[in-house]
């Protein structure tokens, strides 16, 4: 993998506990939609972060979710606070887009992992992609759908894009769908055997996902999500 430094150009609260990170590569980098990046804390201590935006757009975009009792990610934000740079490798990460495949996408994602959404559906809109994509963002909170009007604004401009947010908790003010966002889907779509499907979230969301899309006929083959490298 590519080792490089880079100069931390952004980093942003956008809501409480969730940070938007840009990078300024010193030299130019190769990654595919999808994947991620490995942030060098250490050569023994390496942090998987996805790339919240894809090459075709500049630099690196990061989006971290860091509560005060995750030291795992807040560790990072404080280098790159006080040092404004970080060392990086890249590019990691096996589920990255098939822009070869002509078949409708579901991008499933849970809180921070929207962050791996973004990315494959930039390239979709940059590359004038036709293809049909349903864009499921669930979280349990809704204000934690820090990039709620930007997906609705692209929905208006985008013909092929869906995107359905989903709250697990919702307050009196929620008036959209609610519950886990995997079983939004299963309501929505009566088989996904045609579809590919991007998976990104807490490893127990990614699991119990890909076990109830089989039931509707998806094709294990064709659920990509990193987690399934664990699990």
């Amino acid at each position: 993998m590519q080792r490089i430094k880079c100069r931390v150009t952004e980093l942003r609260e956008v809501v409480e506990t969730i940070w938007q990170v840009g990078l300024e590569p010193a030299e130019a980098v190769a990654f595919k939609p999808g994947q991620y990046l490995l942030v060098v804390m250490s050569d023994s201590d390496k942090r998987p972060f996805s790339i919240a935006n894809a090459p075709t757009r500049s630099g690196l975009e990061l989006q971290i979710g860091a509560t005060a009792e995750n030291a795992y990610a807040g560790q990072v934000l404080a280098r790159m606070r006080e040092q404004g740079e970080i060392e990086v490798e890249l590019a990691a990460g096996k589920a990255f887009l098939r822009e070869s495949s002509p078949r409708p996408l579901i991008l499933m994602a849970g809180g921070t992992g929207f962050s791996y959404v973004r990315s494959i559906l930039q390239q979709l809109v940059d590359s004038g992609s036709e293809r049909p994509v349903f864009v499921y963002w669930g979280v349990r909170q809704a204000h934690w759908l820090y990039e709620f009007d930007e997906m609705c604004a692209l929905e208006q401009h985008y013909a092929p894009l869906t995107f359905v947010p989903v709250v697990q908790e919702p307050d009196a003010g929620w008036h959209g769908r609610s519950g886990l966002v995997h079983k939004a889907i299963m309501d929505d779509f009566v088989s996904l055997h045609d579809y590919d499907i991007y998976v990104a979230g807490r490893f127990e969301m990614a699991g119990a996902a890909r076990e109830d899309f089989k039931l509707l006929g998806a094709e294990p083959e064709r659920i990509f999500g990193d987690a399934y490298e664990f699990i």
